[in-house]
């Protein structure tokens, strides 16, 4: 029978410095270029979350995902599919903007605007360079040469050109409201980009005279600073100790200010006295009761985090100080009855860590409110993997209570594209085409088309980063570029990310796409879950826990940390770092490797009479393909690791090679059984590496090259299992049979290829003869 010669395998093991030689292969070969499919259904469109430049190093929890995402996107091109794998940086907003200060030593406020845009600039090509060659090390699959930023012109075009579509469509509106405001960031920030902590602060109970009689009400508060801006006292309605109260007046301690006592079912009477003040503004309660009461706010705050002058004496005192300064005063004075340390849900701003503070300002808000119900019928609508976290989605739905504010007073963002009119105030917006930057740019206008004025002044506010990045779907489909394009790529297939940022990136996209496209932005999710220690913390540099990825890559090399970061958790559960498991992970593919130079020792037949062990090990790799290829069509790498490690360990190593390796070198055999035991061998490496081809992309590619000598594994398709299969009770007797055997000859002190007397099941009989001879049973 004819047969092919393969490579032999040399190298006794698998070198993981020869990841950077394959990576050069790929890259000479342009491998991966996207090629459109004519047919919709045949472009696997992947919405791959543009990283965020903060820092370095980068989180290994991030990097692990974006492993996971290429599985994805390689695994959909060996199922025959043109994959779109874009890769972009978002370079925008907050993060880089501090990045910038530190690493420059200066403040964005004190710096000149175009100055400071460019030390941003310099910072993001710096940190762009590192992400990107980490990315390429290890081994991402995307488009680096069509690479896209955030804050390049051609983007910002695009969020510009959806700000004015969506003014024009009455989506966008400008409104004075209370606002989550971060003192240290100096802007504005939404309701997801808030976290909650359990902080140490003082609960201080202040007497409270009540006018007109000798009575005291005990007011307990944490933020005695905002006594002056206090217009309301209030209790719970069925509360026996203050029910006739109702309807008197207090006497704000300190401004001896009057205001009224009311009953209100939001009041908890076992928190403090019972009593609580409503001040502009406190927390979104005192939001809430102000615009329920149409109370007049008062502004004691500014927006540098100081005192105003409503506050009297405390006037440009930080918060905490003022905090501080007044219950030493109410205490002194007999005011503060009490002052206790408790531990308080505090809203911080997520990335400075700084308390929220809650001021009336003017921001650009986008319609959000109307589509509630919308948005849940396409969270439901679009296929999640896996569906447990859906219901992140829907939870935020179900909490919003304003509409989204959009603007930000920051520098390093895109430009909200409107110029007002110097004597009537009223806002011009351009045609869109173009990238604005207001601040600088003269008015694209002659006149006002309100009262005809020639003078214009530009905004000087930016949008939220998420007004951006929220687009990455129609950026990447060319929605406005290439409407061939477009039509065959939007929606996209799937949108992958970790489900942190469901609130955000999730959310935003699916708001502002429909609201722009009429549709949903992708049709399935992918989410991925959250890298921790090897303890299940948060990494963080400050807990001292936080792994630096690059050494691991450097060490242990790709497709250790692939393999581990597929095999470590089940789908969209947190996983956990740990350098021990990463290093076994390279075990595995020690073991690959070792199979495949064995395999790579014998020639490689066209076809064979197969034997009945090579069918039982074809229908074993069968059962394997099917559902590792179902797998991966879910999205799921996490089995198809897990099936591969137990069907290359502890099946195909351990059981069929065991059997036929007699055959394979010749024991007593024809030449047609010992070329049955090579086309199954090869049969099996084959399957394997395919199979293995997205998880571990270095090392199957050169096993595949070296060994069978054709194209590049990753221009292959998924094999076709065999049409046929053996009983899974007989599968199962043959690893009882084997597993049982050996533990015998362990138990009695004997080598395993001393002669044993051992009977056969009748069911094996058929796989008597390599039995027999694997395990020296005497005849």
């Amino acid at each position: 029978m004819q047969s092919q010669f393969a490579s032999k395998l040399e190298a006794t093991t698998w070198d993981s410095k020869l990841e950077a030689e394959v990576r050069q292969l790929w890259e000479n070969e342009n491998l991966y270029e996207f090629r459109l499919q004519k047919t919709k259904n045949r472009n696997f469109t992947i919405d791959n979350p543009p990283p965020y430049p903060s820092g370095k190093p980068w989180h290994p929890g991030a990097l692990t995902q974006y492993s996971q995402i290429d599985m994805i996107a390689r695994a959909a091109r060996m199922r025959g599919f043109g994959v779109l794998y874009p890769i972009g940086i978002d370079r925008n907003g907050l993060p880089v903007e501090i990045y910038a200060e530190r690493k420059y030593r200066v403040q964005m406020r004190k710096t000149p605007r175009e100055e400071f845009i460019n030390l941003c600039k310099y910072a993001l090509d710096d940190l762009e360079a590192y992400m990107i060659s980490l990315m390429k090390t290890l081994g991402i699959s995307g488009d680096f040469v069509n690479k896209y930023r955030t804050d390049s012109e051609e983007f910002r075009k695009l969020t510009q050109w959806s700000f004015i579509e969506l003014w024009r469509k009455g989506l966008i509106y400008v409104a004075t409201r209370p606002n989550n405001y971060c003192i240290d960031c100096n802007t504005t920030i939404a309701d997801a980009e808030i976290d909650y902590e359990d902080l140490p602060t003082y609960l201080v109970a202040n007497r409270f005279k009540v006018k007109g009689t000798n009575q005291e009400l005990l007011v307990a508060t944490t933020r005695p600073e905002l006594l002056a801006a206090t217009q309301m006292v209030i209790v719970h309605p069925d509360d026996g100790r203050y029910k006739k109260l109702i309807g008197k007046t207090a006497i704000v301690p300190v401004y001896n200010t009057e205001v009224p006592i009311k009953g209100h079912r939001s009041v908890d009477p076992k928190f403090g006295s019972g009593v609580v003040m409503v001040s502009s503004y406190g927390d979104y309660n005192d939001v809430q009761l102000f615009r329920e009461f149409k109370l007049k706010e008062v502004v004691s705050i500014d927006l540098d985090g100081k005192m105003t002058e409503v506050t009297g004496k405390y006037v440009g005192l930080p918060v905490k100080d003022a905090r501080s300064q007044i219950i030493q005063d109410l205490q002194e004075a007999g005011i503060a009855s009490k002052v206790e340390q408790i531990q308080h849900r505090t809203p911080l701003c997520e990335r400075s860590h700084t308390p929220i503070e809650i001021i009336p300002m003017e921001e650009y808000y986008l319609k959000q409110l109307d589509y509630r119900s919308k948005m849940k019928k396409l969270a439901r609508e679009i296929d999640f993997h896996p569906d447990m976290h859906r219901k992140i989605l829907l939870n935020w739905i179900d909490s919003l209570t304003t509409d989204y504010p959009i603007s930000r007073r920051r520098y390093y963002a895109t430009e909200i594209p409107v110029w007002y009119c110097a004597k009537c105030n009223t806002p011009h917006l351009p045609k869109p085409g173009k990238y604005y930057r207001p601040w600088r740019d003269p008015a694209p206008f002659k006149r006002c088309k309100k009262c005809g004025n020639t003078k214009f002044i530009g905004e000087t506010r930016t949008f939220d980063t998420w007004i951006d990045s929220s687009l990455t779907p129609l950026y990447n489909t060319r929605y406005l570029k290439n409407r061939r394009f477009s039509q065959l790529t939007y929606p996209m297939t799937v949108r992958t990310q970790g489900k942190d940022i469901v609130r955000t990136w999730m959310y935003y996209s699916i708001l502002r796409c429909y609201l722009l496209t009429g549709r949903a932005p992708f049709k399935q999710v992918w989410v991925g879950g959250l890298g921790q220690d090897a303890q299940g913390r948060a990494m963080r540099k400050s807990l001292g826990n936080f792994v630096d990825p690059e050494p691991l890559l450097e060490r242990y090399g790709a497709d250790s940390f692939r393999f581990w970061g597929a095999s470590e958790a089940s789908l969209g559960f947190d996983f956990r770092l740990s350098e021990d498991r990463i290093a076994g992970a390279g075990k595995f593919l020690t073991k690959l490797w070792n199979t495949a130079r064995f395999i790579s020792s014998f020639p490689q037949p066209k076809k064979a009479k197969l034997t009945p062990t090579d069918k039982w090990m074809l229908s074993e790799l069968a059962k394997l393909i099917e559902e590792s290829v179902k797998s991966y069509e879910n999205l799921d790498v996490f089995t198809v690791a897990t099936k591969i490690r137990e069907f290359l360990w502890n099946v195909f190593a351990s059981h069929y090679i065991e059997m036929a390796k007699g055959r394979a070198y010749g024991d007593k055999v024809n030449q047609e059984e010992q070329e049955a035991a090579w086309f199954t061998l090869h049969e099996v490496l084959k399957g394997m590496l395919l199979i293995l081809a997205p998880i571990t992309p270095y090392i199957t590619d050169q096993v595949w090259r070296k060994v069978y000598g054709t194209d590049s594994i990753h221009l292959q398709r998924f094999p076709k299992p065999v049409s046929f299969r053996i009983n899974e009770k007989v599968s199962q007797s043959i690893l009882e049979f084997n597993t049982l055997l050996w533990k015998s000859k362990r138990d009695k002190g004997l080598a395993l290829k001393d002669p044993v007397d051992a009977k056969i099941p009748s069911v094996l009989k058929p796989y008597a003869k390599d039995l027999t001879r694997m395990h020296h049973i005497n005849s």
